[in-house]
């Protein structure tokens, strides 16, 4: 997450001022190192990896007063600090663009099923409001329980009901740990995630932390995961409050999941204190302990880090598995993590790939932790790399809009799956589906989508497929999951250059359709009805598609689009909306 007005943080390192300005950092080649699938980490400290797993206490434990008394307490909240960009993508080396193996380029003439709910979300006049200004991109992300669906978005959130009333917020995030103990936690920081966890009937919200950033002025401030499980099933309730700490690295783009024994979370990792520091962290926490909120509840850490661990097995980030369905994954199942990889892309891949990794946590008295590459899975060439211009962040043009500086980021260049890595442990095999922006024809977007499945300790490609009909509209910004009878959904945003504003769009695919085709055609969420002109470009890093826990058929699809009056009234006025949907015999 970035603001609209970007400024440098005092004491903000060459490398991330760097980052901030969209110049690639120089990484060693991937060639000059052997880590072969099967390769523990871990086993040399001298290289900088931490010989064992870091194991640790919370920085700080407490059990919130309900949330709706929480917001009725908050004050105008603060305005958030400016964090380090993510960093742009690097330029492609000759222009050319390599023919997708897995495309889909027509729409299949099938009928899907339209949305059962669709209702407005947040929307940025929500920041205004709360801070006084508005703030880009929203990050939109969500979760849906039996009776509510949980939004949040830089930088507030809400609780709907399923039919769409909201019945609390919009609230700052920084609300939900208002008299915490790590009080770096109330800031309005962004980049939150929003979980339910079915198994348990809790809720899992979680930020990150930013005032480390002022490092070396405030040598103290080290970053956190904010993370607060709900004490019940009502969202609107007290919540058992955790920070667990990622010392002087900043944990960007955190990813959190559930899963049998432990709550996962993935970030990308920037060293504040040493600035030479780049990584990939992986973390567990002991969900048996937080849903029953001991405060000594722990964590075990890892970082994948540039310079030992070859830059193309990690990329942009890494996607760990987040259980759907009632079935749990076995006893002592290692988590999978997943990452992608091009040989179009300046990260040194020798071939077009997912790479994945295994976490496995044993809680006991003596804990023990190992993350370890597992496996890694050639796919049919794809291209991320796409033409943008003038900066890496303007690619998708949009209708009536001139200026190549207002065009979309369309974020392929981001060498990683996006939300969520969607799993089921379905017996005989465990299955997860993901999916992420790719070029799929030359200068067209579209949404490249895997099924990945594991039998014992044996990973295999199920099917693939590049969604991109050949109507000149870009798809992208997707998230895919899977229904319980196995039937796959995926959701996306849209865009033009001549009629298709920013809208949200659905497709789908039934078990037993030909592999790697979606067969459903095409549904509406949303037309947009006008144009983001910010000059930032940027786009929400991530949406979300999950399942609904009652029935485990309905899919639920959260996105940004924009409008007309949005349009109007001045830059940035991006909303949110949140829709359901089956696919046909579910």
């Amino acid at each position: 997450m970035t603001m609209s007005k970007v400024s440098f943080p005092l004491g903000l390192p060459k490398r991330l001022r760097l980052l901030v300005c969209g110049v690639m950092i120089a990484v060693a080649p991937a060639a000059a190192l052997s880590f072969t699938p099967g390769s523990a980490v871990g086993a040399d400290p001298a290289a900088g990896v931490s010989a064992r797993p870091t194991f640790t206490s919370p920085a700080a434990f407490d059990k919130s007063k309900p949330l709706t008394q929480l917001a009725a307490e908050q004050r105008r909240a603060t305005e958030p600090r400016m964090r380090p960009e993510r960093g742009a993508g690097a330029d492609r080396a000759d222009g050319s663009h390599a023919p997708d193996a897995a495309l889909q380029s027509s729409v299949s003439t099938a009928s899907i099923p339209g949305t059962i709910a669709n209702f407005e979300g947040l929307n940025n006049d929500d920041n205004f409001a709360a801070f006084g200004f508005r703030v880009n991109p929203p990050d939109p992300i969500g979760d849906v329980g039996p009776n509510h669906y949980v939004e949040m978005v830089n930088l507030t959130f809400a609780v709907f009901s399923k039919s769409g009333t909201k019945l609390l917020g919009p609230v700052p995030t920084g609300a939900l740990w208002s008299g915490f103990a790590v009080d770096e936690c109330t800031d309005p920081s962004g980049d939150g995630m929003v979980l339910y966890d079915q198994i348990a009937d809790r809720w899992i919200l979680s930020q990150f932390t930013t005032r480390g950033i002022d490092y070396p002025d405030e040598p103290l401030n080290q970053f956190y995961n904010c993370v607060a499980v709900s004490t019940s099933g009502d969202p609107t309730g007290s919540y058992y409050r955790y920070a667990f700490s990622t010392g002087y690295n900043f944990p960007d783009y955190p990813k959190l999941s559930v899963w049998k024994d432990s709550y996962v979370i993935t970030t990308r990792e920037f060293g504040i204190e040493d600035p030479n520091i780049y990584g990939i962290g992986v973390y567990g926490l002991e969900r048996s302990k937080m849903i029953e909120g001991l405060p000594n509840a722990r964590s075990v850490g890892f970082l994948l880090r540039d310079g030992v661990v070859p830059l193309n097995l990690i990329g942009d980030g890494l996607l760990p598995a987040d259980l759907d369905g009632r079935t749990k994954p076995k006893a002592d199942a290692p988590i999978p993590i997943v990452g992608t990889q091009d040989d179009n892309y300046g990260y040194g891949a020798p071939f077009d790939a997912l790479n994945i990794w295994e976490l496995l946590v044993k809680w006991h008295s003596t804990p023990t932790a190992s993350l370890t590459f597992k496996a890694q899975l050639p796919v049919a060439p794809f291209d991320s790399d796409f033409p943008c211009s003038p900066t890496s962040r303007d690619c998708l043009p949009q209708p009536g809009i001139s200026d190549p500086n207002q065009y979309l980021d369309v974020l392929s260049y981001r060498q990683r799956p996006t939300w969520r890595l969607a799993y089921r442990n379905r017996g005989t095999y465990e299955s997860m589906v993901t999916s992420q922006s790719v070029e799929a024809a030359p200068g067209q977007a579209g949404m490249r989508w895997y099924e990945i499945r594991r039998v014992g300790s044996t990973y295999s490609l199920y099917q693939q497929g590049t969604y991109a009909p050949a109507d000149g509209v870009h798809r992208w910004m997707g998230s895919a999951a899977a229904d319980r009878f196995g039937n796959i959904a995926m959701g996306y945003s849209v865009v033009d250059a001549v009629s298709v504003y920013p809208g949200i769009r659905y497709t789908g695919r039934l078990v037993g359709d030909p592999l790697g085709q979606l067969t459903l055609g095409e549904g509406t969420i949303v037309d947009g009805s006008g144009a983001q002109t910010t000059l930032n470009s940027r786009w929400g890093d991530y949406t979300s598609l999950n399942l609904d826990p009652v029935d485990d058929c309905t899919f639920w699809y959260l996105n940004e689009y924009y409008t007309a009056a949005g349009q109007a009234a001045g830059t940035n006025r991006w909303q949110t909306r949140i829709a359901s949907f089956k696919l046909p015999g579910c």
